[in-house]
């Protein structure tokens, strides 16, 4: 399925042949990717606990995000939340506005299924434009702190700042505003 299709700009649904040009681009530049992670993602959407979105730019895959209607793991768990997973733009595409236009469509399909939508970020450097992005999208703590493998991390216990020490915001749909107009 198509959801956006604009100005060069393509959100559509993540197919089999995206998950391993996904993982060489990302190798490409420098991170440590497996297709494993795009594999699972398709299998979700297969079993209809995901909506997986690839973005286009000018015909190349560009980026991703993924959609979980009933989200099973972090601060919102098992409360009927959706949660957004997973996202990326590669770096050759970054600051064409494809990131936004992919959290829009995130968004959109998010709030069809409930009227909070949350997502986790990470706390390293890697993570500092998404960081900023999400607070300018109007994504706030949750206040339960900062999570590292899947659990609250208490006070003064050990952990290492890596992909998995996050940070839980979340965005209710009465504060969101999409960057782009309904007509797009």
């Amino acid at each position: 399925m198509v959801y956006y299709d604009k100005n060069g700009i393509v959100i559509r649904d993540l197919q089999q042949s995206d998950a391993q040009i996904i993982t060489d681009e990302e190798i490409a530049q420098g991170w440590d990717a497996t297709v494993d992670k795009y594999e699972k993602r398709l299998k979700h959407q297969a079993e209809g606990k995901a909506v997986a979105l690839a973005a286009e730019w000018n015909g190349s895959i560009a980026g991703y995000v993924n959609v979980y209607p009933d989200a099973k793991c972090g601060a919102y768990a098992d409360r009927g939340y959706a949660e957004i997973v997973d996202f990326g733009v590669l770096e050759k595409y970054r600051c064409r506005g494809i990131g936004s236009k992919l959290m829009d469509i995130a968004e959109q399909i998010a709030f069809s299924y409930s009227d909070v939508v949350y997502l986790g970020v990470g706390l390293h450097s890697g993570y500092g434009s998404a960081q900023r992005m999400y607070v300018k999208r109007g994504y706030i703590p949750d206040g339960s702190g900062v999570w590292y493998k899947d659990q609250i991390c208490e006070p003064y216990c050990d952990c290492c700042n890596d992909d998995d020490l996050v940070l839980y915001l979340s965005k209710h749909k009465s504060e969101s505003v999409f960057s782009g107009s309904e007509s797009e």
